[in-house]
Order: structure tokens, then sequence, then C-alpha cells
């Protein structure tokens, strides 16, 4: 049975908050809008605050959301932001690398991850596709947003500063190759698709589930 948490224990001015994930919500409903069916139930991975839950599932009242968080600390948060909307779920315990995940196979039209590979050790990539494609219904999407390095394009200086960063705080951390990822999505059964570029030097990946 998954970890859920069904009732909020923060109250509004508890919440912590995200200042990039309010900056990145709205292009990412917009992708969003452009690759799913107007019914689509998603599993968010990684929900941290809550904010793209809070949002995305506001602004389209017909798709079903599902977070999730591998630390249960941030569960009661992200139900606390998103109480009373009636298209969220209640949030699950789900850490990516602790395979199968606790949901049913084929049962999403699409899971959702935003700046999660980057701040993760290399075996969450796989574990996180593996996960997706067992997770996905035929034809169903896995979304992937956050900066990635882009074999034979310079690397932004923000997002360089940004992986040095990060690769001093954990050594297992750091901006992850497009191409490796791509990679590791086939091996998973999944198709990639061209990313699409993001504000602020980052991409949303795009894998399907074969149909």
């Amino acid at each position: 049975m998954p970890n859920v948490l069904a009732s909020p224990q923060l109250g509004p001015t508890d919440l912590p908050f995200s200042p990039a994930a309010e900056r990145n919500a709205a292009p990412i409903l917009a992708l969003l809008r452009a690759w799913l069916p107007p019914n689509a139930l998603v599993l968010e991975v990684a929900s941290g605050t809550g904010q793209h839950a809070q949002h995305i599932a506001a602004a389209e009242p017909g798709w079903k959301w599902q977070p999730s968080e591998a630390r249960a600390e941030a569960l009661a948060v992200v139900a606390a932001r998103c109480a009373g909307q009636a298209n969220v779920r209640p949030p699950l315990q789900l850490n990516v690398q602790v395979q199968p995940w606790p949901l049913d196979a084929a049962a999403f039209d699409a899971v959702f991850v935003a700046n999660l590979l980057h701040i993760a050790p290399w075996e969450a990539t796989p574990a996180l596709l593996q996960g997706a494609a067992r997770c996905l219904k035929h034809g169903g999407i896995l979304a992937v947003y956050g900066p990635f390095i882009v074999d034979g394009e310079p690397l932004a200086p923000s997002n360089a500063a940004f992986d040095a960063d990060l690769r001093l705080r954990d050594a297992r951390w750091g901006l992850r190759s497009l191409r490796q990822v791509q990679d590791a999505a086939r091996d998973a059964g999944l198709v990639p698709a061209e990313p699409c570029a993001m504000p602020a030097n980052n991409l949303m990946l795009r894998f399907a589930a074969p149909a």
C-alpha cells in the first residue's frame, strides 16, 4: 500500500516556496497542454513544494494529478498546498530507485518530473525511466524538465556555474548528458522525441511509451 497523506497538516504561511517553480509553471503548462489529452491522469514525480501540482491542476480541471515525493516530510507540504483541489490526489511516497514503484502498471497517460535528475545520483535516471515505462499506458508520455548538457553545444555560463555548485555539494550530482539520458530511455523501452527549448537555458524532454 503506498504511503499517502490525505489531510494537510500545514497552513498556507508554513509552506516552502520555490521561485523557480513559479517562473517555469506557465511554459511547462503550455507544453503539457499540447501533449496531453483533455482527461489525462498524470503522475508527478518529485513534487517538491507542490507548486506545479497546484498550478497545473487548477488550470486543467479535466486532468487528474497524482503528486509524489521521496521525502516523507514533503508529503504534508504538497497536501497543504493542494488542499481543496478535487482533481489532485493525496500525495504518495515514491522513491524512484526503489523498484517496482507502488503503482499499477499501464495506469497513467503521462509522467512529469521537473528538476530532479541533476540533484540525484546517476542511478536515479535509469530508475525514473524504467519506472515511468512500466506505469505509462501505451502511447503515454514521460515529460522531463530541467537543464542538460547537449553534445556540441556550449554550456550556458549560468548552467556551468550551477553544475559546478551541484558537484561541490555532492559529487554524485550534476547536469546530465542529454545523449546519455536518451540512451537510457531507449534501454527502458521509451522513444525519445526532439527536446523543446524552455526559458532560462532549460529543456523539456519528451519520451513516449510504444503505442
